[in-house]
């Protein structure tokens, strides 16, 4: 017998741990999982914009808690993850959100900022996939983890564009999520990616500015850039047992962009 589809999108009774969670996507995407019903356990570095993201989503009636850490760091992130089953018991839905960008030429490029960008972007999603699977999803037998990619990992840079470690760690999340859902399947653990496209928020602002809300909204096939509501259906198709049959997949959600430079 089917499920009818509402239930097939409730996450009452899950619990939710989104690293980057106080701003931009991050939040937007824990407001999805709390309005669907799960319980929400916010990480990112400043405990300022976590408390005041934590009191936005309690205001809507989501339970909310919140952790301060440098997801760059392997202590820090054991560190959430101990604290996060202390405070939740487990973790049903992981989405790794935390990452940075640097801009410079790849002649030029620093060391200093392609392992910074690398240690966010990728190797802090290893570590956090790796110690809640760990301690949580493998022993349970269930788990979605949700990796935050970038059409930016889809494709090379347009020769004004500088953004070489970044690109290289976000199609590295590509295959990284692929090679986890392989894996991890025999558990019962679904691994998916987004891949958003142009979305305003503070890693994208200096690109607005300097080109423009008009000029990268033309780029895309809707004519338009992402906005608020925008990534929320598509983590809630991951998160919940309505994407239960999909593992190992990365979905962009960029108003066409990518079907353009695929094509």
């Amino acid at each position: 017998m089917s499920t009818p589809i509402q239930k097939l999108f409730d996450l009452s009774g899950q619990t939710a741990l989104v690293t980057g969670g106080s701003r931009g996507l991050g939040l937007q995407i824990a407001e999805a999982l709390g309005e669907a019903g799960a319980k929400v356990m916010l990480t990112s570095r400043k405990a300022g914009d976590l408390e005041e993201a934590a009191a936005q989503l309690q205001a809507k009636g989501i339970d909310t808690r919140w952790i301060a850490a440098d997801a760059s760091q392997p202590s820090e992130i054991a560190r959430v993850v101990d604290e996060a089953m202390q405070r939740m018991g487990h973790v049903d839905i992981l989405v790794n959100n935390a990452g940075a960008t640097w801009g410079a030429p790849a002649e030029d490029y620093p060391l200093e900022a392609w392992d910074k960008v690398m240690n966010l972007n990728i190797r802090s999603i290893f570590l956090m996939s790796q110690a809640v699977g760990k301690r949580s999803m493998i022993p349970r037998k269930q788990g979605k983890i949700i990796n935050l990619a970038s059409i930016a990992g889809l494709a090379g840079n347009t020769p004004d564009m500088t953004m070489l470690a970044y690109n290289t760690s976000k199609a590295a999340v590509v295959n990284f999520t692929r090679t986890l859902a392989g894996e991890w399947g025999k558990y019962n653990i679904n691994v998916n990616a987004l891949a958003p496209g142009m979305f305003p928020s503070k890693m994208t602002q200096g690109t607005f500015d300097r080109v423009g809300a008009d000029v990268l909204a033309a780029h895309a096939p809707l004519l338009r850039v992402g906005d608020d509501d925008d990534l929320k259906g598509a983590v809630l198709l991951f998160a919940s047992q309505a994407g239960k049959h999909i593992t190992g997949q990365t979905l962009p959600v960029d108003g066409g962009v990518s079907a353009i430079i695929a094509g």
